[in-house]
């Protein structure tokens, strides 16, 4: 079972700090410096915004993950305890967007450091301009996901496969509580 952020839409206020730590997180530099250098500002979380309610939304890390099965490069795979994305091998052709059940998948400007290199050094040209970007749940940060550490609602939890099964379990014997007694003939 893999880890995951999840969000709790009773709790979030849609303040939009878990999109701007995720960009922050994931930028070579100071977010200051990226706003003056014209750099993407490119998230992996999104706050969805509707009438009654404004959740987040990110990768799951789904078991079996239907955007690694759809990549034709074999770029989505899992590693480091979530499902990854090698942006060196992806060519952009969205196809794990449009699998994505939860619609946790996006494409962003490539970055013009990332050239593929072709024999001999030559820049090869058959890449589109764009990679495709997920939630990495921060596996480069010692301290987790960014999302979950400034939310200020504490609407964003990181569930281990620990958690979840204590978690089943609890709602399980929640529900055998609930239940009515039944004297036995």
């Amino acid at each position: 079972m893999n880890s995951f952020v999840v969000g709790d839409h009773h709790k979030c206020i849609g303040c939009g700090a878990c999109v701007i730590a995720c960009a922050a997180a994931h930028l070579d530099g100071e977010i200051l410096d990226a706003q003056r250098c014209d750099t993407p500002f490119t998230p992996r979380v999104t706050l969805v915004y509707t009438p009654e309610v404004t959740m987040p939304v990110q990768c799951r890390q789904c078991e079996g993950a239907p955007c690694a099965k759809a990549c034709p490069e074999n770029a989505i795979s899992f590693k480091n305890g979530s499902v990854q994305i090698e942006s060196e091998l992806c060519v952009g052709c969205k196809l794990c967007m449009y699998v994505c059940p939860f619609g946790a998948m996006r494409v962003a400007p490539r970055p013009e450091n990332e050239a593929q290199q072709g024999q001999g050094n030559l820049e090869v040209a058959d890449k589109l301009p764009y990679v495709a970007q997920k939630c990495d749940l921060c596996t480069q940060r010692e301290n987790g996901p960014a999302c979950v550490q400034v939310c200020p609602a504490q609407a964003l939890q990181l569930v281990s496969p620990d958690r979840m099964i204590h978690s089943v379990r609890d709602r399980r014997k929640a529900a055998v509580d609930r239940m009515p007694s039944f004297t036995r003939i």
